[in-house]
């Protein structure tokens, strides 16, 4: 099963972001959300919030485990916040 990596900036809409975790959820897949910095972190973590809205009503129960990975950004290496989305 593929995870859909869904990467989150500190100008992202976080309703915006929960519509497509939800979209991703929704087909049975897992979703990893990629943030750096604590804004996009903020952004990330209220998406994740307002998509458990989003899928609830139809039976859908959402977890989310942080996590860390390094990954190169701009041809730097830079640690981002993940944040694993599944069914429970």
């Amino acid at each position: 099963m593929n995870t859909e990596i869904l990467k989150v900036s500190s100008k992202s809409s976080p309703n915006a972001v929960a519509g497509a975790l939800a979209a991703v959820v929704r087909e049975g897949k897992p979703a990893e959300v990629q943030a750096i910095g604590a804004g996009a972190v903020n952004q990330a973590v209220k998406a994740v919030a307002i998509a458990r809205g989003y899928v609830a009503p139809i039976g859908i129960d959402l977890v989310c485990v942080p996590g860390f990975r390094d990954i190169e950004l701009d041809g730097e290496p830079r640690t981002a916040m993940v944040l694993y989305v599944g069914r429970r």
